[in-house]
């Protein structure tokens, strides 16, 4: 079991920024960052392996996004640069059982357990 509460969300102007944060309880992990915006599906945003050592992201976030770890403090991080009006939805921490680079996963459905989600809203 990996029990998973984001925090971080709110409302920023575009070209902010924000810090989420994923405070994980459980069994070692890999973690993913998935968003939602309305009537669109789940999409990923970025992933990173137990050790932190390999990341992945989607290609409308590169270079603005950088998800990291702190194990000692059993928490993954999402950090949000340059944010976009396109970037509103509501962000949701997935992990998947296991510690091999090979479980940094794009697929939802990849991730056993999730969040409960937190908003992110960017004005224009």
């Amino acid at each position: 079991q990996v029990q998973l509460v984001e925090s971080g969300g709110g409302l920023v102007q575009a070209g902010g920024s924000l810090r989420l944060s994923c405070a994980a309880s459980g069994r070692s992990f890999t973690a993913g960052w998935f968003r939602q915006a309305p009537g669109k599906e789940r999409e990923f945003v970025a992933a990173i392996s137990w050790s932190g050592g390999t990341t992945r992201y989607a290609d409308p976030v590169r270079r603005r996004f950088t998800i990291s770890r702190d194990n000692t403090k059993n928490t993954v991080y999402l950090h949000l640069n340059n944010l976009k009006p396109e970037d509103t939805a509501v962000y949701y921490c997935a992990a998947r059982v296991g510690t091999g680079s090979y479980n940094v996963r794009l697929n939802p459905n990849d991730y056993e357990y999730w969040g409960q989600g937190t908003q992110v809203t960017v004005s224009s």
